[in-house]
């Protein structure tokens, strides 16, 4: 028997076999799980893999909607930091992932009163700058594609289309207008103007049918100055295309665009018949604001056969509730003697206020109000 067991205390003569090392066998223990949990959430793709789950079969079609009918794209790169077409958030959350977006054809046409807030992959192409408009490989438009329906059941019933512009320069003017008037009003947004994709899709969910403005020379430029990418009669095809690039790639689903500005740019012929070829290129209808006397827009278009609509009336020039009356009563003559009339406004409160006392009891006059593009040879 060794010494050292003689002179251990009673029952402490065993001790040293039962010094274990506790705490290496712990902390082995607690790796190999921690090691275990980290391969784990690598590998498996599925947190919830042990879950109830169930699978629901999808037929071909879904109340007339095929599976042709919705595709993924991939959105217009963002600028300015913005999320995009229709990615917009939701909760604190991106509707879908950071780089695709489902697109459902079969809304562009309007259901409900409602338009399509997705930019349609038949009518969109990429460029440097987002996406532009084009015609598909089976002619549809941007014009047939984006444009609203209306009633044409009684076509000799004189018609009548607003067009409001400015929007999206203004968080409160534009709010305003798209709570106060009816979907048959036009609304035209400047390619300036904010958070633009936001504003395209609370327009279109409410059913307005919408143009871009083109900011165009005038004769006072640069004294007076649409903005840095103004179509000029001086510049080179190439820079004017890429201007006009830029300016169409600010927005979707717009069926065409309308002047700002621009008394020299549509009085001159050359300029205005460069411009109808590129925009009828890409299926889009133009409407001439009507700031110059002078402007050869109207036969230009007729010339090449180009979408064209021409403002008659500009309803707030004075914005006073009693000038702005008198535009309206004049507007409607119009619309009486030709059959269609076109009136533009601006989203000034006392504008929208106006027109939407006007348009309650406009059926009753015997008047439709209708979108832009129903003012125009479809």
């Amino acid at each position: 028997m060794a010494n050292e067991d003689l002179t251990a205390p009673l029952g402490m003569g065993k001790r040293r076999l039962l010094r274990l090392p506790f705490g290496l066998i712990g902390a082995g223990i607690v790796s190999v799980v921690g090691t275990t949990a980290l391969i784990w959430m690598g590998v498996v793709d599925d947190p919830y893999g042990g879950e109830p789950t169930a699978v629901v079969p999808l037929e071909a079609t879904v109340q007339g909607v095929s599976s042709r009918d919705i595709e993924v794209v991939e959105i217009r790169p963002s600028l300015d930091g913005e999320l995009g077409p229709n990615m917009r958030p939701v909760d604190g959350r991106e509707t879908l992932g950071p780089r695709y977006e489902l697109i459902d054809q079969t809304l562009g046409s309007g259901f409900e009163g409602g338009l399509s807030i997705n930019p349609d992959p038949r009518v969109s192409e990429r460029s440097e700058y987002g996406f532009l408009p084009k015609i598909s490989s089976e002619g549809v438009r941007p014009l047939d594609a984006y444009s609203r329906p209306f009633e044409t059941s009684f076509t000799s019933i004189p018609k009548i289309a607003i067009v409001i512009t400015g929007l999206g320069l203004s968080e409160t003017g534009t709010q305003n207008a798209l709570d106060r008037l009816p979907a048959d009003v036009t609304f035209a947004f400047a390619p300036y103007g904010s958070d633009l994709d936001r504003r395209m899709q609370d327009a279109r969910a409410k059913g307005h049918e919408l143009l871009l403005q083109l900011p165009l020379e005038p004769f006072d430029f640069p004294d007076n100055d649409p903005g840095p990418h103004t179509l000029l009669v001086s510049l080179k095809p190439s820079d004017m295309l890429d201007r006009l690039a830029w300016v169409l790639t600010r927005m979707t689903n717009y069926v065409g665009t309308i002047t700002d500005m621009g008394a020299r740019f549509t009085s001159t012929r050359p300029s205005v018949q460069f411009l109808f070829e590129k925009l009828k290129e890409r299926g889009l209808m133009f409407v001439d604001r009507g700031d110059s006397s002078r402007s050869v827009a109207p036969e230009v278009a007729e010339e090449t056969r180009m979408p064209f609509s021409a403002v008659d009336v500009v309803l707030d020039e004075v914005p006073r509730e009693d000038d702005i009356t008198a535009k309206l009563l004049q507007l409607e003559g119009i619309a009486r003697a030709k059959g269609v009339a076109v009136a533009s406004g601006s989203a000034l409160p006392v504008t929208v206020r106006q027109l939407q006392q006007w348009s309650r009891d406009l059926e009753e006059r015997g008047l439709q109000l209708v979108p832009i593009s129903a003012t125009i040879d479809r």
